[in-house]
């Protein structure tokens, strides 16, 4: 199974488990993942999500074959469905996070309640550099979280950051050495699993409250210009241009 699901103890633990193309998200890993946050949030016996990678990695983003056969064509699409269904997911969310954290990878943390990376990881945003445009809300919550001028900085030239400067723009909660980061993740999801559920569900909407609606316009907002910017020259020399192993030329589009 790409996405592996275990629960023990009111802790929902989700494994991104696709090693052998870096747990890159196909649209079945997408469902499997909304239906999973689908099923926790009615569920009475989770009380906590766990999200983590398999064997030393988070995510690489989109399986760039899998998108291309089968790009997002409306709203529905399994992709917006799980973004949907974590942004606005009740209970407390964790994320434990080694070596890559890309695209989506990334910005699927600002989702999350509490964020903690290896100090070997290493993120990116490279939606621009895709000839797309960012998508999970990222445009609204990474400006609030890090400051306009640091989160313009990530999404506009989308380049290979540190886990350091992911905790600087607030992306993470605290980083660890590798070899600590399994240990201090299950100490926290302890500290939650012993509180009260109804205050840590209470007290996540209140937060979350804020920008609720600003998030579901955003989301839908970046998804329908996402989708629109797919079939359009830059992608696609952009795509062309990764399955050939070679930079992009954009310039040859410029009037």
């Amino acid at each position: 199974m790409d996405i592996q699901t275990d629960i023990n103890s009111g802790l929902m633990t989700i494994t991104i488990n696709r090693p052998e193309r870096k747990n890159s998200f196909t649209n079945a890993m997408y469902t499997a993942l909304a239906d999973a946050f689908r099923d926790a949030t009615h569920s009475s016996g989770v009380k906590v999500v766990l999200l983590k990678g398999h064997e030393g990695c988070f995510s690489a983003g989109n399986d760039l074959g899998d998108f291309l056969n089968n790009p997002p064509t409306s709203l529905d699409a399994p992709v917006f469905r799980f973004l949907r269904m974590i942004a606005m997911f009740p209970k407390p969310v964790v994320a434990q996070v080694q070596g890559l954290a890309i695209g989506i990878g990334t910005t699927v943390l600002l989702h999350c309640d509490l964020v903690y990376a290896a100090s070997t990881s290493k993120f990116s945003m490279p939606f621009v550099k895709l000839g797309l445009c960012p998508e999970a809300a990222s445009s609204l919550l990474l400006p609030i979280s890090a400051g306009y001028q640091k989160a313009a900085e990530l999404l506009l030239l989308g380049d290979l950051f540190t886990a350091l400067k992911a905790y600087d723009t607030g992306i993470v909660s605290d980083v660890l050495e590798p070899e600590q980061l399994e240990a201090h993740v299950q100490a926290q999801v302890k500290k939650l699993l012993d509180l009260p559920l109804a205050s840590l569900v209470t007290t996540k909407r209140l937060m979350k409250s804020v920008n609720k609606s600003a998030i579901s316009e955003k989301m839908a907002e970046e998804g329908h210009l996402f989708m629109a910017m797919i079939p359009q020259a830059p992608a696609q020399e952009a795509f062309k241009a990764f399955g050939e192993k070679r930079a992009p030329n954009f310039k040859q589009f410029e009037a």
